[in-house]
């Protein structure tokens, strides 16, 4: 088992797959990774060399934010809109949708289970 990041990667899938159980890497990313060492995208991560297992971990590690600097980096942006007190960081406090969805009937993601309300009906 490839260990990348931090993120144990699955060994029987193929490389550009694996490569997206890493936060912060989506397909996009992995092929430009994949193309830019020279890895067949056919090929599973069982089959990769130890020399490209470390090319893939320096490239990622020269290149993209990922994992726990990532998610740092995400909370630190979130915390600082709700510190300035910001429309979207208000949002953000009260549990709602940040980008302008309707709450009226939608929203239960972010909003949570539905909740009853007694005497409403008439």
């Amino acid at each position: 088992m490839a260990r990348i990041a931090g993120v144990n990667i699955p060994t029987n899938k193929r490389v550009i797959i694996a490569l997206t159980y890493i936060h912060g890497i989506g397909s996009t990313s992995a092929k430009k990774i994949v193309d830019k060492i020279g890895i067949d995208h056919a090929t599973r991560v069982q089959d990769l060399t130890d020399q490209e297992v470390l090319q893939i971990r320096e490239t990622i590690d020269a290149d993209y934010t990922v994992e726990g600097d990532l998610r740092r980096n995400t909370a630190m942006n979130i915390k600082r809109l709700m510190d300035l007190r910001s429309y979207r960081g208000l949002r953000h406090r009260n549990g709602l949708p940040v980008r302008g969805q309707r709450t009226h009937t939608n929203a239960r993601t972010r909003k949570g289970k539905a909740k009853p309300i007694a005497g409403k009906k008439k």
